[in-house]
């Protein structure tokens, strides 16, 4: 495969040290129906200071400490941290994924998926409401954690079940910042339009992942690989509820864990897959 990281802000890392850890992370294709037919996906443009910054990616970020507390529970719906576990293939531990798919996509993109006390979706209903969850979404940005206290005050639950797991990537070793990411798709709440931060992110775009992946191949859109490959495995439904039934229907434990690798041969980079001819050789 070609470089996927060309054109992008990245950090490699020492060839002489040892490769650094991954960190837990979880990010979110947020869906909806085309106007015309199909789909379309929300894309946030990284800022150039930040981790690939220039690539167009899905809302998501690191796992916070905050994000694995057991008392969360109480305030998200569907699945227990046992539970979700078990879809990660971990001991421990899964509920942060989803908790912090959920709350970076509120940073990020200030969509949030959640259901009111009535178990309605979460849709700000009046202008006093959006200044409210505006103030909430800026003291997250600032790193202050505030999910449960507005999940509380808020009367809301976070809308887990809503996220369905899809695939595992592993940042390739020649990274400096390396992550052990989930992604998920979620459908986007109608009445929430979605917004970068314009901090981390200073763009954002709704459109079809078949005229991202074009524009991409154009070189008008600049795409890293685990973006491309979700992309991909998105394309050709004609509507969402289409999309999230095939995709919460695929078996957990088929999802493989996929980290690129990358070396230099004959003078140029050169990155595989697994499944690659060579894949395990290097």
């Amino acid at each position: 495969m070609k470089n996927p990281l060309q054109g992008a802000n990245t950090q490699m890392a020492d060839p002489n040290e040892k490769p650094t850890v991954p960190q837990a992370a979880a990010t979110v294709l947020l869906v909806r129906d085309s106007q015309e037919s199909g789909i379309e996906v929300f894309l946030v443009e990284r800022a150039s200071k930040a981790n690939f910054g220039g690539a167009y990616v899905f809302p998501g970020g690191k796992v916070d400490p905050e994000d694995g507390l057991d008392r969360l529970e109480a305030v998200t719906t569907g699945f227990s941290d046992q539970e979700l576990s078990d879809i990660l293939g971990e001991d421990k531990g899964g509920l942060a994924y989803w908790v912090a798919c959920i709350r970076e996509c509120f940073e990020e993109a200030g969509i949030l998926i959640a259901y009111r006390e009535d178990g309605s979706p979460f849709d700000p209903s009046d202008a006093d409401e959006r200044e409210r969850f505006v103030n909430y979404r800026n003291k997250l940005n600032a790193g202050e954690a505030v999910i449960e206290e507005m999940c509380k005050s808020e009367n809301l639950t976070l809308a887990t079940e809503r996220l369905a797991y899809l695939a595992h990537w592993i940042t390739p070793k020649i990274e400096k910042r390396r992550y052990t990411t989930r992604f998920f798709v979620a459908i986007s709440p109608s009445g929430q339009e979605g917004l970068h931060d314009g901090s981390e992110s200073v763009n954002s775009l709704w459109i079809k992942p078949e005229d991202a992946l074009e524009q991409q191949k154009e070189g008008k859109l600049l795409l890293i690989m685990p973006t491309i490959k979700n992309l991909e495995s998105i394309c050709g439904y004609s509507n969402v509820e289409e999309l999230l039934q095939d995709k919460s229907s695929i078996d957990p434990s088929t999802i493989p864990t996929i980290e690129p690798k990358f070396f230099m041969e004959d003078g140029k980079m050169v990155g595989l897959l697994p499944g690659d001819d060579g894949y395990e050789d290097h």
